[in-house]
C-alpha cells in the first residue's frame, strides 16, 4: 500500500471517527503526539496503538517533543522530569565528561519512557547555537554558546535515544539560535554573513550531519536566500543543508501550520516539497488543515522513500538499561553541576 509523505497531529486523546477514516485514506507516514494527546500511560500506548491500526502500519513512527525543561509533552505526575539543555551546557563547562554522561543518562531515560508508550522517534537534539539579543525560543533548550560544545551534547543525546531503541531528530538544521523572533509567531531574518554562519550556526550541525532525521528552521538567512526560509528554499536545502552541512538523511520540515511561513496550508506544504523536504510535518489536529496537507503530499516514492527505509532500518532494539541507576546518577551528576 501506498504511504503519502507527511506526518500528522491528532485532536484529542482517543481517535475520532472523522479522523480515523482520514488515516485509512491518506496513510501517512507518521504521526506526532502533544500535551492534548497525554492523559496518562495506558491511554498514550492506546492512541499509539490505534494510530497503527488505522494506518494497517505496525512499525508506523510515531514522534513526540520531549526534551526536558520546558519541552516535555510527558510530564509528572504520570512522568519524571528532565532537565533542559542549558543544565548540561552548565555541567559540561566545569566538567566535559560528566556533562557529556548526563546528557547521555537523560535521553536514555527518555527512551525507556517513549518505548513504554510504543513511541519510537522523539524530537532531538538540538544543534542550535543562541547568541545574545535572540529570541528565547531555543534560549535553555540549547546546548551552550560553542558549535563545539553543542556538537558534543548533541552526540550524546542522540546516542542515549539510539540505545534505547528511539531514533534521534536533529533539529533545527540549519539553526535556529540567531534568530530574534520566534517561529511560531513571525518569520526571523537572520543577516549574518555566510562565512560567520559556516563559523557557527551552520558548524554546529555539519559534524552531526550523519544522524538518520532532520527537522527544518524557518528562518530566512539574507545573505543565502534573503526570500524564503530554510524550509521552503530550495538554495538553502541544496547549498547548505545537503550541501555544506552534507546531511544526507531524511529531511522533514518543522511545522508547516506555524505562523512562520506564508501562504495556505496547501501552499505551503507544496513549496517545502518543492524546495526539497522529503517529509511534511503538520501539528495542529485541525481536520481540515491536515486533508489540505494530505492533498498536497506526494507519495513516499525515489529518494526520499529511500532515505526513510534507511532511517527506519537504522533503529535497533533497546539495549540492557538499569532505569533505577541510571536516574540516581543523573541526579547525582546534576547536582555537581549546580554546585552541591
Amino acid at each position: 500500500m501506498s504511504i503519502r509523505a507527511f506526518i500528522t497531529g491528532v485532536s484529542g486523546l482517543v481517535l475520532t471517527a472523522e479522523e480515523r477514516a482520514f488515516l485509512r485514506e491518506q496513510r501517512p507516514w507518521g504521526f506526532i503526539l502533544f500535551k492534548r494527546n497525554v492523559d496518562h500511560p495506558a491511554q498514550v500506548a492506546e492512541l499509539v496503538r490505534q494510530l497503527r491500526d488505522a494506518v494497517e502500519r505496525l512499525e508506523a513512527p510515531v514522534l513526540i517533543d520531549q526534551e526536558g525543561g520546558r519541552v516535555q509533552r510527558l510530564a509528572p505526575p504520570n512522568w519524571p522530569t528532565y532537565p533542559p539543555g542549558a543544565s548540561f551546557a552548565a555541567l559540561y563547562a566545569r566538567d566535559p565528561k560528566a556533562g557529556w554522561r548526563a546528557a547521555w543518562l537523560s535521553s536514555r531515560l527518555i527512551a525507556a519512557d517513549l518505548a513504554d508508550l510504543g513511541i519510537t522517534v522523539d524530537c532531538l537534539p538540538l544543534a542550535d547555537v543562541p547568541v545574545p539579543g535572540a529570541n528565547a525560543v531555543i534560549g535553555d533548550r540549547a546546548y551552550g554558546d560553542s558549535p563545539a560544545q553543542v556538537v558534543a551534547i548533541a552526540r550524546a543525546v542522540a546516542e542515549g535515544l539510539a540505545d534505547g531503541g528511539v531514533l534521534p531528530i536533529l533539529k533545527h538544521i540549519p539553526g535556529h539560535g540567531r534568530a530574534t523572533a520566534d517561529s511560531h509567531i513571525g518569520l526571523p531574518t537572520v543577516d549574518t554573513s555566510v562565512a560567520e554562519l559556516e563559523r557557527t550556526d551552520f558548524a554546529a550541525f555539519r559534524p552531526l550531519a550523519d544522524l538518520p532525521m532532520a527537522m527544518t528552521a524557518h528562518v530566512v538567512f539574507s545573505a543565502i536566500d534573503p526570500n524564503q526560509p530554510a524550509t521552503t528554499s530550495a538554495t538553502m536545502i541544496a547549498q547548505v543543508i545537503r550541501g555544506w552541512i552534507g546531511f544526507q538523511g531524511v529531511l522533514m520540515s518543522d511545522d508547516v501550520s506555524m505562523n512562520a511561513l506564508q501562504g495556505s496550508i496547501s501552499e505551503r506544504t507544496e513549496a517545502a516539497f518543492a524546495a526539497g523536504c522529503d517529509i511534511v510535518l503538520h501539528c495542529n489536529g485541525k481536520l481540515d488543515e491536515m486533508r489540505a496537507v494530505a492533498s498536497a503530499s506526494p507519495e513516499l516514492v525515489g529518494e526520499a522513500e529511500r532515505r526513510v527505509r534507511r532511517a527506519e532500518a537504522g533503529r535497533s532494539a533497546a539495549l540492557p538499561f538499569d532505569r533505577a541507576g541510571a536516574r540516581l546518577e543523573l541526579d547525582g551528576l546534576l547536582a555537581k553541576g549546580l554546585g552541591a
